[in-house]
């Protein structure tokens, strides 16, 4: 009976809010893939920072912004460049060094697609989702182990959607 009397407090604190807020810094390397008819896998760089301002014992919430500036590989007409922004929630267990997060996105991309006559150039809205896990090998250094993206383009482009997968690394600087 005393171990259900404590059940509400160690709820309580398993969702107070911790002090710290952190903001990470990341570079990857990513490559994708348009849901387009005779197109190739493409590569190129990922910028983005992320704030993760509310911090609980199990889970940190934030806002995350990224670029991609996507457009090398089989096929050089095929080129997508994107803004993102979104919310962000991070599982993060004290002693484990994976931290899993998931990401809801919304932003605009620049879309070029096909050759000749198939051509196609236009700028979209684009939505979507990314998740994946960071590992920390060192204090303020995570490796982006993998990386997921599926983001969905608005209008006609000859390309309606975009797969990614992205590794990289990530820079964590936490501040007050």
């Amino acid at each position: 009976m005393t171990r259900l009397r404590l059940l509400p407090l160690l709820l309580l604190f398993a969702f107070l809010p911790q002090a710290k807020a952190q903001l990470g810094v990341y570079g990857s390397f990513t490559a994708s893939k348009l849901e387009a008819p005779n197109t190739s896998w493409f590569y190129g760089p990922t910028f983005g920072a992320y704030y993760d301002g509310a911090h609980f014992p199990l889970v940190n919430f934030g806002i995350d912004a990224r670029a991609a500036l996507l457009g090398s590989g089989a096929e050089p007409s095929t080129k997508v460049d994107s803004v993102l922004l979104g919310p962000r929630a991070v599982l993060h267990a004290p002693v484990v060094p994976l931290r899993p997060y998931a990401e809801a996105l919304v932003g605009a991309a620049h879309v070029q697609v096909g050759q000749g006559t198939a051509y196609s150039s236009s700028s979209h809205i684009n939505y979507g989702f990314a998740a994946g896990v960071d590992m920390t090998f060192f204090p303020r250094l995570d490796w982006r182990v993998v990386e997921y993206t599926y983001t969905r383009f608005t209008g006609s482009s000859g390309a309606n959607a975009q797969k990614t997968l992205s590794t990289g690394l990530v820079f964590r600087i936490p501040f007050l």
